[in-house]
């Protein structure tokens, strides 16, 4: 294992700004859900989408996953977002349109979009594919700024069609199930980046911290690179899941004999969990140069780590945001070569307000995924 693989070249290339000369008056309406305030729950709403211009793909939505985080944006958790708001990064359609520059994808095909539709591509993590971490911030799918085009805010994936620039589109195998890849733009490429940055490889051992949306993926994706998974979790009830997965070993975090007994025991930990958690009985877990991929995002602070357990086996504390366009690319056709997608649970627009609360207290396996067609259809005027 060699933490720092240098990154696959970017497909994004530096471009001046566009001048949009599309007249609004072109725009497409789409059908779509989404939220009007915080506590109002999601409702239909209709979405105003640009006309693709020379470089943009149009694309017909048949699946889009539901990430936790679309609960946090759609209710204000994190900020105070721009309403209306229409969620969604986890994409999956087909072309439905080209524009006149595009000879990349052609109507019919299968794609996908993930969490971000746009970066500055002009930046040192731009250029070399780490669009995510673009220095000027990259444009979040939806309740983003869109300075390429003046005066929008993105719109997701809870909605009948989406257009989007070809630079930020990915190309979904044709062999998966397409409702169950939708989870990959997200959850996937999440778990995928740190494995990759770290080499893992057949004869590492892999601990797994969390069996929610993240940590099956980091189960299923870390056994399909040839490792030994270990899973940590506080419940009993999740051991027969996480040997369904693949998982080699579970390990329940609370029994201290059990923790103990994995001391020195992993290369890598993906932690997946989003609430706050002591960090040092999982450092006593690595090997010597180990690390440790924090993933999961508490909404309250950790508790302090304590540098002795860092120190004294050179052990790693790091994080890792989803992935560049290269790598997520990549990453979905290691998925196609090794059959590997997301276990979904799929639901209708009418079931969206009840999966966002079932999310919220953990009650599905593993990730919800809406099906489009069940959108009713656009209103005579935007809302969005």
């Amino acid at each position: 294992m060699t933490p720092g693989r240098p990154s696959p070249p970017p497909l994004a290339k530096p471009l001046p700004p566009l001048d949009p000369s599309a007249s609004s008056a072109d725009a497409r309406l789409a059908s779509g859900y989404g939220a009007h305030s915080s506590d109002g729950g999601l409702v239909p709403l209709t979405v105003s989408r640009r006309p693709p211009k020379e470089d943009d793909v149009e694309i017909a939505i048949e699946f889009c996953g539901l990430c936790h985080s679309d609960v946090h944006a759609t209710r204000g958790e994190w900020s105070a977002p721009k309403y209306p708001l229409v969620p969604g990064h986890e994409i999956v359609g087909r072309v439905s349109g080209v524009g006149s520059a595009v000879d990349d994808f052609s109507i019919g095909d299968l794609v996908g979009v993930g969490c971000m539709v746009d970066s500055c591509r002009e930046c040192e993590s731009c250029l070399d594919g780490f669009e995510q971490y673009c220095e000027k911030g990259p444009v979040g799918t939806y309740g983003a700024i869109d300075s390429r085009n003046p005066g929008t805010i993105t719109q997701g994936g809870y909605s009948s069609s989406v257009v989007v620039d070809r630079r930020y589109v990915l190309r979904v195998p044709e062999n998966l199930d397409p409702a169950a890849v939708a989870p990959l733009l997200c959850a996937g490429i999440t778990t995928y980046s740190p494995l990759r940055h770290f080499d893992v490889e057949e004869g590492d051992v892999v601990g797994v911290v969390g069996l929610g949306g993240l940590g099956h993926m980091a189960v299923k994706l870390a056994k399909a690179m040839g490792a030994q998974v270990k899973v940590f979790t506080t419940s009993e009830a999740k051991v027969a899941a996480a040997k369904e997965l693949g998982a080699d070993d579970v390990i329940l975090s609370r029994d201290e004999i059990a923790m103990k007994a994995a001391a020195g025991s992993i290369d890598v930990i993906v932690d997946t969990v989003a609430a706050p958690h002591d960090l040092g009985p999982y450092f006593r877990t690595l090997r010597l140069e180990g690390a440790l991929f924090q993933l999961g995002l508490p909404s309250d602070p950790m508790p302090p780590v304590n540098p002795w357990h860092l120190i004294r086996r050179r052990i790693a504390y790091s994080g890792s945001y989803i992935g560049g366009i290269a790598e997520t690319q990549e990453m979905l056709d290691f998925c196609s070569e090794h059959g590997v997608v997301s276990d979904v649970e799929i639901v209708s627009a009418e079931q969206l307000n009840d999966a966002y609360d079932r999310m919220v207290a953990g009650d599905v396996k593993y990730r919800f995924v809406l099906d489009n067609k069940t959108l009713p259809a656009p209103a005579a005027k935007a809302d969005a």
